[in-house]
């Protein structure tokens, strides 16, 4: 936040200013002290939210609008952990079929349960769902 200060960089301290102002949101909401994976769950919440609103922006022909959230998209993942590659996220899938002993469509919840805070903020979800979908299809 410093930095960005520094260099006046008033989009990037935008950015950090609205992660400060979410997670000390949640603190007092919930009466809590932050945990690294509360942290991480709201960052990939907000990132959501800007891929969401990028869709709705380009569809209403917002391109301005959708280059700023994806600029905040971009200084929120800074805070992120390395994402997993492809490969990383294949043999998470496999050992967790492997642990569950799924056998079809119908154990995804499961397999799911056991992958979930494995790769949290290490991958997207919902693609890693599609993919143990895809495996129990078979």
């Amino acid at each position: 936040m410093k930095a960005a200060m520094r260099a006046k960089d008033s989009a990037r301290l935008g950015a950090i200013r609205l992660l400060q102002a979410a997670l000390k949101q949640r603190e007092v909401d919930e009466r809590i002290e932050l945990a690294e994976a509360d942290v991480l769950a709201i960052i990939d919440k907000m990132i959501k939210q800007r891929r969401d609103s990028i869709v709705q922006f380009e569809a209403a022909g917002r391109q301005e609008l959708a280059d700023i959230e994806k600029f905040e998209i971009s200084v929120l993942q800074t805070y992120m952990p390395q994402q997993f590659s492809a490969e990383e996220i294949e043999a998470a899938i496999m050992q967790a079929l492997a642990a569950s002993g799924a056998a079809g469509p119908q154990d995804m919840g499961r397999v799911m349960a056991l992958l979930k805070p494995q790769l949290a903020g290490r991958a997207d979800i919902g693609k890693v769902s599609g993919l143990v979908k895809a495996r129990l299809s078979k």
